[in-house]
C-alpha cells in the first residue's frame, strides 16, 4: 500500500461508523423529495458498501488508476448506483453529489485526528478531495452512459410499438406508418412485417403510410427495400395512402414504383387485397317483416 493513502485507508477502517452516520445525515437532507425513487433502506444499504469498498480499495490500490484491479469491487458498487439512478430519473448531478457529500464527514474526521499537525491535514484533505473528485467524475459518465442506453431502449421499444403489423383478413395483413420513416425504422417495419408474414403465412401485405408526412427518395427506398424483402417472403405489397402531394413528390423524384401496386386508401388496397384472395364482400339484404 502506498504511504500516500496509508493514513486516509486506516482513517476510513477507525471511523467508518461515525463517517457513515453523517454522510446518511445529509443524504436525508438530499434525498428528502426523492424517497418515493430510493428508500432509507436502500439509501444505507449502498452507502455503507461504497464506504466499505472505499476503504478496501485505498488498502489494496498503489495509484489512484480507477481501471486498476485494485479499484474493480469499488468500480461495479460505483457502476450499480449509477445505473440504478439513471433508471429511477436521477440527474448526473443528483447521482455525484452522492460522492461529493462524502467529503463533509471525512475531511472532519481527518481534522479531528490532525489538528494538530496542520501540515499534514491539508495535505490528507488534499489526498481525500482528488480522490472522492475522481470518483465522482466516474460515477456522472457511467450515469451518462447508461442514461443514453436507457434511452436507446426506449426509443427501440417507441419504434416497435408505432410499427403494428395488423391481421385484417386470413393471408392478408397491413402495417400503417405514422411518422418519419429513417434507417432505423425501417429494419423495424421490415422486421416486424417479416415475422409476421412467417407466423400467419399471409400471402397479401398493405403498406399504408396515410400518417407519413413526407416522402421523399430516402423514405421511397425503404419503401421499396421493405417491399423486396416481403416479397423474398413470398408476400406480395400493397402500398397505400398515395396522396396527391405525394404522388407529385415521387414522379418529382424520379422514383419508380411501377412494379407495386399502389393505392389512394387503405379501403381501395383491401378491396384488392380480397380480390387477389378470391374473395368479395357482399351486402346482406335484410328480410322485410312481415306484413300484418
Amino acid at each position: 500500500m502506498a504511504d500516500k493513502y496509508r493514513f486516509l485507508s486506516e482513517l476510513l477502517r477507525k471511523e467508518e461508523a461515525a463517517i457513515l452516520d453523517k454522510w446518511l445525515e445529509l443524504q436525508q437532507v438530499a434525498l428528502a423529495g426523492r424517497r418515493d425513487q430510493v428508500s432509507v433502506k436502500d439509501d444505507v444499504e449502498t452507502s455503507r458498501s461504497f464506504l466499505h469498498g472505499f476503504g478496501k480499495a485505498l488498502a489494496a490500490t498503489r495509484e489512484l488508476d480507477l481501471s486498476s484491479s485494485g479499484w474493480a469491487d469499488l468500480r461495479q458498487t460505483l457502476e450499480q448506483i449509477a445505473i440504478t439512478r439513471a433508471t429511477r430519473g436521477f440527474g448526473p448531478l443528483e447521482t455525484a453529489m452522492l460522492i461529493f457529500s462524502l467529503k463533509q464527514p471525512v475531511f472532519e474526521a481527518i481534522r479531528r485526528s490532525l489538528s494538530s499537525k496542520p501540515e499534514e491535514l491539508a495535505s490528507e484533505i488534499w489526498n481525500a478531495t482528488e480522490i472522492l473528485d475522481r470518483l465522482g467524475l466516474f460515477v456522472t459518465e457511467v450515469h451518462q452512459k447508461g442514461r443514453e442506453e436507457l434511452i436507446r431502449k426506449q426509443q427501440q421499444e417507441m419504434l416497435e410499438l408505432s410499427t403494428p403489423v395488423v391481421r385484417l383478413w386470413e393471408g392478408v395483413l397491413a402495417l400503417p406508418l405514422i411518422g418519419t420513416l429513417d434507417s432505423a425504422r425501417t429494419q423495424v417495419v421490415m422486421e416486424s412485417l417479416l415475422h409476421q408474414i412467417v407466423s400467419t403465412g399471409a400471402s397479401i401485405a398493405i403498406i399504408d403510410i396515410t400518417g407519413v408526412p413526407t416522402v421523399d427518395t430516402l423514405v421511397a427506398q425503404h419503401l421499396l427495400k421493405t417491399v423486396a424483402a416481403a416479397r423474398l417472403m413470398g408476400a406480395d405489397c400493397i402500398i397505400s395512402g398515395i396522396r396527391p402531394q405525394i404522388a407529385q413528390t415521387i414522379v418529382h423524384l424520379g422514383v419508380e414504383l411501377t412494379a407495386v401496386i399502389t393505392k389512394a386508401t387503405l379501403a381501395d388496397a383491401f378491396a384488392i387485397a380480397l380480390q387477389r384472395q378470391n374473395l368479395a364482400v357482399v351486402r346482406v339484404q335484410k328480410n322485410p317483416p312481415a306484413a300484418g
